[in-house]
């Protein structure tokens, strides 16, 4: 491939940045010369899931794709917080209360449509100039801006307590972990997300995405 699309379905454990260098790798040594490779929206280390990944000439459109709408599937983990609002992050035990299917459907009620929602400060929003998580792993105290997202359909798909899994249809710029954290301070008990899988960006779902394996990649 010269100029086009590869449909990733990216590995946990492994950044975006890091899928992106690993494809360029191979096309590289397919082509006998550097390719010019790119994602279009991250994906958190600990998530799953469809990444659009741009190559050759593509590369200038990539801001197009970022801006589609995304289904989501996350876990989110019920009574505890964490500090990056995932798995990764320091978990501290809020509450041991359970509460209801009715009281989290009644939750989720309030996050459905335009929302508001402060960035988690582990991001890769820029302030002043530089990644927001670069400076929080500095310790500089960051206050993250407070933004305008939309959430097309939100569904309650799963709960045995202490996990609720949900099906979430966003626009673009929502954070997954951001809600997780929402609906948990909603419930009054904590939450993070524990697990997330992007399903689908517009007309292209995960069924459609190769795995790094199956590319040729194995490290």
């Amino acid at each position: 491939m010269t100029d086009g699309i590869l449909l990733i379905d990216k590995p946990a454990n492994m950044t975006s940045f890091g899928v992106v260098a690993r494809v360029r790798r191979v096309l590289s040594q397919q082509q006998n010369k550097r390719v010019k490779v790119g994602h279009t929206g991250t994906l958190d280390p600990f998530a799953t899931g469809l990444m659009i990944i741009v190559v050759g000439k593509e590369c200038k459109n990539a801001g197009t794709y970022s801006k589609l709408d995304k289904v989501y599937q996350a876990t989110i983990r019920l009574g505890q917080t964490s500090t990056t609002g995932d798995p990764e992050g320091e978990i501290t035990d809020v509450s041991q209360l359970e509460p209801t299917k009715l009281q989290i459907e009644e939750a989720l009620d309030k996050f459905r449509g335009e929302i508001t929602q402060r960035p988690p400060i582990y991001s890769a929003i820029k302030v002043d100039g530089q990644r927001a998580y670069k400076l929080a792993r500095k310790g500089v105290e960051v206050t993250m801006p407070t933004r305008q997202a939309m959430i097309h359909s939100l569904e309650l798909t799963g709960y045995t307590y202490p996990d609720i899994t949900i099906r979430a249809n966003v626009g673009s710029g929502t954070y997954i972990r951001t809600l997780a954290e929402d609906i948990g301070s909603a419930l009054g008990v904590g939450a993070y997300c524990s697990q997330l899988r992007r399903m689908s960006i517009d007309k292209w779902q995960i069924a459609d995405g190769q795995t790094l394996a199956s590319f040729g990649i194995t490290d």
